[in-house]
């Protein structure tokens, strides 16, 4: 099912989304953009530079960029190069804030040297389309200076980058009983141990990310427990590990679920480590929002549980924390990564059967949102449930012809609680606060999830198959919004209120955490024609 799409470079990559963070943040908020003809204009009102963009398609919340990329120059329009490009976006910025970042640059000369790394070394798609979907984002996140940034070399982490379709083979720590640190359902574990290599006696399997454990490698704790036999390294096994798009996240076939790994590693924006936090955060969650889910007819992969190992040495404890996650196998029809829809670098969508003809295409993205969009506002608005919907957090089941019949959310991490609506007195204070959202806080990062970040670039890749839809894809998306207008968040955005954008390129260069990440307004599809 899996195509492939248009060429994609590096650089032409890097330069798309540096200019597309550059636009939503800055340009466009401050007047600077303008059409000219098939091209886009927009001026860096500090530097005093005039830039301009090839269109691929206009669109009323973001335009579609394509080269070639220009700086007006001495009268005349010269070829402005990605690293060139990134230069008069750290200027600007660093103008615009009054003080400068001498991280940036490195992020986004990190990020194109990853992306060139990815493309010369990917592989062949597997033929499964779940994975094949998974390991599909080789662009990455299309409003991100550096999205494909990630510590270490090539030769480090390329065995494992989902964007090659990599495969690899865990190794594992045989744990004494009593050395074992473990929460939730510990008999999850079982149909992974089944799967490992045989188990000595008195002793518990702990699956361990290659990579983590080279970074690991160092640790003193860790060194005296492998010397003295306290911990036993098995090596690998022949259980094959699948990475995801997230990276640290594997899917294990044969046992049918997910360990998200600890990768002491900072990709994109996070190290991307199993706090101690996060840990006890997962199975909490795990235990509250089944119910509220079910009532919601929505269908979230489950967490069970998580294990590591208790020596005297946190980093120890988080690093090689894993916690397991619910598998695919039980789900209807083809689970697909939404993110996958919409990748210029695959054609994952023009090879669904119902996206063939304009008026199935226009079925297809009614029956998209239905699936989407209520379990997300329900939970939200009559559950204080903050799901985190975004590209990367929704499997989307679709039946032979495409159809979708199924959304599937996941991820504890990313999932909150809304701030006063939830008694967690009972939990150690740094876990009640990892696990919840201010109000306000948690609508904007649900509207941005479910409205900027997914159902907008969705919609943007089924017009890019079918233009004609381009201006009527919102208008029947506006009735799933509808039912829920007993509620003023929702009537606001129906009436045409700015949403809130991710400020990834002003979040990078204030060096501020995800969590506290800044929104930006941009135009909301979703509004209501003005009365007269």
């Amino acid at each position: 099912m899996l195509l492939t799409g248009p060429a994609v470079t590096a650089d032409d990559a890097t330069s798309t989304a540096l200019l597309n963070c550059l636009i939503r943040e800055v340009c466009a908020p401050e007047q600077q953009v303008w059409p000219d003809g098939g091209r886009l204009m927009f001026r860096l009102p500090r530097a005093g530079v005039v830039l301009r963009a090839g269109l691929a398609r206009p669109l009323a919340a973001a335009p579609r960029l394509a080269p070639p990329y220009e700086e007006h120059r001495e009268d005349e329009w010269i070829p402005a190069s990605w690293n060139r490009l990134a230069n008069l976006v750290a200027g600007e910025l660093e103008l615009a804030t009054g003080h400068p970042n001498p991280e940036f640059l490195a992020q986004v000369d990190d990020s194109h040297a990853a992306l060139a790394a990815i493309l010369a070394a990917r592989g062949g798609a597997s033929g499964d389309d779940y994975i094949d979907s998974e390991q599909s984002l080789v662009a990455g996140h299309r409003f991100h200076p550096s999205p494909k940034a990630r510590q270490g070399s090539p030769q480090e982490w390329l065995p494992y980058a989902p964007e090659t379709r990599a495969r690899f083979r865990p190794l594992w720590l045989a744990v004494p009983e009593h050395l074992v640190a473990e929460e939730g359902d510990v008999d999850a574990f079982t149909s992974l141990e089944e799967h490992g290599p045989p188990v000595p006696p008195g002793r518990r399997l702990l699956p361990v990310h290659p990579w983590q454990f080279s970074l690991l490698a160092d640790n003193p704790v860790l060194r005296k427990a492998l010397a003295n036999g306290s911990l036993l390294n098995l090596g690998p096994s022949e259980l094959e590990a699948v990475p995801t798009s997230s990276v640290r996240t594997a899917y294990i076939p044969d046992a049918d679920v997910f360990c998200k790994f600890s990768l002491d590693v900072r990709i994109t924006n996070c190290v991307r480590k199993n706090a101690w936090y996060e840990l006890t955060g997962a199975m909490t969650l795990n235990g509250l929002l089944p119910p509220i889910l079910e009532k919601l007819d929505a269908t979230f992969l489950r967490e069970p549980a998580y294990r590591s190992v208790a020596l005297p040495d946190r980093r120890l404890y988080e690093g090689l924390g894993v916690i397991l996650r619910q598998g695919v196998a039980s789900l209807p029809g083809t689970p697909l990564l939404a993110g996958a829809l919409t990748d210029p670098c695959n054609a994952l969508l023009a090879g669904l059967p119902a996206l063939s003809a304009p008026d199935s295409a226009h079925e297809w993205w009614d029956a998209y949102v239905s699936r989407v969009a209520p379990p997300v506002l329900g939970a939200y608005l009559d559950h204080g449930v903050v799901l985190e919907p975004h590209l990367q957090n929704v499997l989307v089941c679709v039946d032979a012809d495409g159809m979708p019949v199924q959304a599937v959310f996941r991820d504890m991490e990313g999932t909150k609680l809304t701030a006063g609506q939830w008694d967690l007195s009972h939990l150690p204070s740094r876990v009640a606060e990892s696990l919840t959202y201010a109000p306000d806080q948690g609508w904007n990062r649900v509207v941005y999830c479910l409205l900027v970040n997914h159902l907008s670039e969705v919609a943007a890749a089924v017009a890019d198959l079918h233009p004609s839809l381009d201006g009527t894809l919102w208008r029947s998306a506006r009735e799933h919004f509808a039912a829920h207008d007993r509620h003023p968040q929702v009537r606001a955005l129906l009436a045409g209120v700015p949403l809130p954008a991710k400020a990834n390129l002003r979040t990078r260069w204030s060096r501020t955490a995800d969590r506290g990440a800044a929104y930006v307004p941009v135009p909301n599809p979703l509004a209501a024609p003005r009365p007269l």
